[in-house]
């Protein structure tokens, strides 16, 4: 019986098509993975594959020479996509400040308070312009109280995670973010 089940597996397998043209098996591939992003002045559908600073750096608009913490991006592209879970702090899901709680740590070798109303009383602040590559960001999305946190990259983009859409690279000053907007500055 056993015998049976296994050669008409190889059976089916080797089996032509009704055009009897060979058939041949898809080759394996590494993933590919985009880095998302839905600002509107950044490219959509880059790889990171490969060169991942090169792809980062056409999402950023700058040149790779400009990232100078190779190690924050291979972090963000490790992250990138894992959905948003409040209170959540792994691959399975996590919240904006949990995901900067990580970097922080990882990348800088800084800590930083949980919450991002918390993050907020933790920084020098600084104006828009005055922004570097992992400053913190703030916006308050109901009531004033600050209550979301991204990590600052270039060119006004950042990166956090989204309710709808995981970790993800936006723009500081699409409508929609630039609005509620609060503060930023640098972790002390």
């Amino acid at each position: 019986m056993i015998t049976l089940s296994l050669s008409s597996c190889l059976t089916r397998r080797n089996a032509l098509p009704p055009d009897n043209t060979a058939v041949t098996a898809p080759r394996k591939q590494a993933p590919k993975r985009s880095i998302l992003t839905d600002a509107s002045s950044a490219p959509k559908n880059v790889q990171a594959a490969k060169q991942l600073l090169e792809g980062y750096a056409t999402v950023l608009g700058v040149p790779p020479r400009e990232l100078l913490r190779p190690e924050l991006y291979g972090f963000i592209d490790d992250w990138m996509g894992v959905p948003h879970r409040t209170g959540g702090t792994d691959h399975r899901g996590l919240d904006c400040s949990a995901f900067v709680g990580l970097v922080m740590r990882e990348v800088y070798d800084k800590d930083v308070p949980r919450a991002s109303k918390d993050m907020a009383e933790h920084i020098k602040r600084k104006y828009e312009r005055q922004l570097t590559e992992g400053d913190l960001v703030f916006f308050s999305f109901g009531r004033g109280n600050i209550d979301h946190v991204g990590i600052y990259l270039h060119n006004h983009k950042f990166v956090h995670v989204s309710t709808s859409k995981g970790v993800i690279i936006s723009d500081l000053r699409d409508p929609w973010y630039y609005k509620y907007f609060t503060r930023a500055g640098t972790v002390r």
